[in-house]
């Protein structure tokens, strides 16, 4: 058959799982006791539910007791510490790690060392958007300044749209939050 549905185990349970809408959940409305029920999941969910809260570290108790029961693998607690520092209050990231790892010392290596990659993954990208910013600022005054457009195209290796982009004016610079300047 060129069923993609007769491919599975049980094709009748497949029709049905994926010809049906799917019922989403409002996890705002599920009650915190009801979560954490939910095993594997219940970290992100916990978070996701409480995420625009000011203050996350009420959550604390909550979530030490499902990283210590292992509800969660080193995948899932990268995923729900970037969650946090790009979706929730930034200015409490550190403190809120900190917290999470005094009150599991038999963990802290494992969760300053993910904090510590997603760290340094984002200080990485920011280092690479930086520098890529500046050769295009540099790239755009050579023009600016009377520099024959085919010769930087030649040195560079840029394409025609590419030169064309450098030709619009220069974006205003926005600064990151993450960044101590």
């Amino acid at each position: 058959s060129l069923c993609w549905l007769d491919e599975f185990a049980d094709p009748t349970t497949a029709r049905k799982l994926y010809t049906a809408a799917f019922p989403l959940v409002d996890i705002t409305v599920v009650p915190d006791d009801v979560i954490v029920q939910h095993r594997r999941v219940a970290l992100l969910e916990l978070i996701q539910k409480h995420i625009r809260q000011r203050d996350l570290m009420g959550l604390i108790d909550q979530l030490v007791v499902l990283l210590v029961t292992e509800c969660a693998n080193d995948s899932q607690i990268t995923a729900l510490l970037n969650y946090i520092l790009l979706t929730g209050d930034e200015a409490r990231f550190k403190k809120f790690i900190s917290e999470l790892t005094r009150r599991m010392p038999q963990h802290r290596e494992r969760i300053m060392t993910i904090a510590e990659r997603i760290y340094n993954d984002g200080w990485l990208l920011g280092m690479e958007k930086g520098k890529e910013e500046g050769e295009q600022r540099l790239l755009r005054l050579l023009l600016q300044n009377g520099a024959d457009p085919e010769w930087i195209q030649k040195i560079t290796g840029l394409s025609t749209e590419q030169m064309q982009a450098l030709e619009q004016p220069l974006p205003e610079i926005k600064r990151d939050p993450w960044i101590e300047y």
